[in-house]
């Protein structure tokens, strides 16, 4: 306990620099932790602000005793802030948070128990996403001994997480210090997966809100620099080949790095915004990547679209990566709802879902036996653009969102995927589910559905119409259809029009 003979259960360890109003979010949500004040702390660890956020700690921490201060001379990055905050860390266990970010209310006492009901060393919270990108496919369900072969815990990497201390200590697990080095969470985080002896992923609580700061602007080309930022990713790879065997686990491993640092920099808006030099230059260091540190079986295992980008990349063929880019800005989901029915508290809707590119099928075309992803691009092995072996991971989601919080539940689904026939022998998938949702189970709220659809390298969004609002008193949910909603109002409009 702070200020008693025993220590507190968690630290949380927060970085901060010119924080501002930003941190407020933070501070609300640990004043609001359902674990108590005596058995937590929060360890802010200030690098050289310049504005209000020195006096805004100290006010703070003379407000809340289990709340701490550090200040420390700018280091320009926060690694050197959270390795000081782990030093000065009294608590059983650590987690990391963000000073633009918050916490569930629940967060601190859900992670902990977890941890020590399994005996863990490393726990991973839901995460929700506000203007920011976080796993997804992790976060289907809970999992009390994940590791990097039996679950897709590669796709989490930041280091928002619950640390056992003394785990941190034994293994000298710190962020990387010096100049400021981009990827710094990836080093730390992939080691620790490689060396815990239990890791459980908690996803049946949204413990952490990882929220882009709106007047921080994204990480653009001109602040990044090429060579310094694939040098660390080849670090990366150093601690994975460190510890696994060529095969398909390491293929795995490094897929994540390819498909997420790599081609997502080359494809759709992303790429076209680019400056052509600074392009030039993030290409010519995938190609070092793929040709110097990737078997061939890490590119192989990659969707068709995927596969032809590392193809392209790999051969520098910037203009046909434009061109693609081009076209792959029109592609997005078209989802519908066929029908919905509320029996008792549960909605049971179906759904049918398809990719499109500028309001037309993303389609196939038939090549003896195979299925090959069409594309204009000429000139491409048809191997890199077959579809056929990954017809089995094609499906459809159908997820509830809650407006008030970012929140995302994937609904259990029966679902099915058929082709249908086009012209000139093409043919397109259209994925269809159907899908139950218990009100009582679900959060009081507003929570919209939306069609999921993953295909051919593509894992695309479309809101459906229907809004969900639980009773919370056993009672049926409220379901609306804002198709219904808005033929209402073209009615009145046109009424009123009328009238005039």
């Amino acid at each position: 306990m702070i200020g008693g003979t025993g220590s507190p259960k968690v630290s949380v360890v927060v970085p901060t620099h010119d924080s501002g109003p930003h941190i407020e979010k933070l501070v609300a949500s640990l004043l609001r932790q359902s674990l108590p004040p005596a058995e937590f702390e929060a360890v802010f660890v200030d690098d050289g602000s310049t504005d209000g956020t020195p006096a805004r700690l100290a006010e703070l921490a003379a407000a809340h005793p289990h709340f701490r201060v550090l200040r420390i001379e700018n280091s320009g990055w926060p690694s050197r802030p959270r390795n000081l905050g782990v030093a000065h860390a009294r608590g059983e266990y650590v987690l990391f948070a963000d000073d633009d970010d918050w916490l569930g209310d629940e967060a601190l006492e859900r992670l902990h128990d977890c941890a020590r009901r399994h005996d863990a060393d490393v726990v991973v919270g839901r995460m929700a996403g506000h203007g920011r990108g976080v796993p997804r496919e992790l976060f289907r369900r809970n999992r009390f001994d994940a590791t990097l072969a039996n679950s897709p815990l590669i796709d989490s990497l930041t280091c928002h997480k619950m640390f056992r201390r003394a785990f941190l200590d034994e293994y000298r697990l710190r962020f990387p210090e010096g100049p400021p080095r981009r990827l710094e969470d990836h080093r730390m985080v992939v080691r620790s997966y490689l060396l815990s002896r239990r890791t459980c992923v908690l996803s049946d609580y949204t413990c952490y809100h990882h929220a882009r700061r709106g007047d921080a602007g994204n990480i653009t080309a001109s602040r990044l620099d090429p060579a310094e930022y694939y040098a660390s990713l080849r670090e990366a790879l150093d601690i994975v080949d460190a510890h696994t065997e060529p095969g398909p686990l390491r293929d795995r491993l490094h897929r994540r790095w390819l498909r997420n640092e790599m081609l997502n920099r080359v494809r759709g808006q992303r790429m076209l915004d680019a400056p052509e030099e600074w392009l030039a230059q993030v290409v010519r260091e995938i190609q070092g990547v793929i040709r110097e540190r990737f078997a061939p079986g890490v590119a192989a295992g990659l969707p068709p679209l995927q596969r032809v980008l590392a193809h392209l990349a790999e051969q520098g063929r910037v203009a046909d990566l434009r061109r693609l880019a081009e076209w792959e800005t029109g592609v997005g989901a078209a989802g519908a709802v066929d029908r919905h029915e509320v029996a008792g508290t549960t909605l049971t809707v179906t759904v049918s879902a398809r990719l499109e590119s500028a309001g037309r099928p993303v389609t196939f075309a038939a090549d003896g036996d195979r299925d090959l992803l069409v594309l204009p691009v000429d000139g491409l092995d048809p191997g890199l653009r077959d579809m056929t072996d990954m017809l089995g991971r094609s499906r459809l989601d159908v997820v509830a969102r809650r407006r008030e919080t970012s929140e995302e539940v994937f609904l259990p689904v029966t679902s099915d995927t058929r082709w249908v026939p086009g012209p000139a022998g093409e043919r397109h998938l259209v994925h269809r589910a159907v899908a139950t949702v218990d009100g009582a189970a679900l959060d009081a709220g507003t929570w919209s559905l939306k069609a999921r659809v993953t295909c051919a390298g593509w894992t695309e969004d479309t809101r459906l119409p229907l809004v969900l609002r639980p009773a919370g008193d056993g009672a049926a949910p409220v379901v609306e259809d804002e198709r219904a909603l808005w033929t209402r109002l073209r009615r009145a409009v046109r009424r009123r029009i009328g009238r005039r």
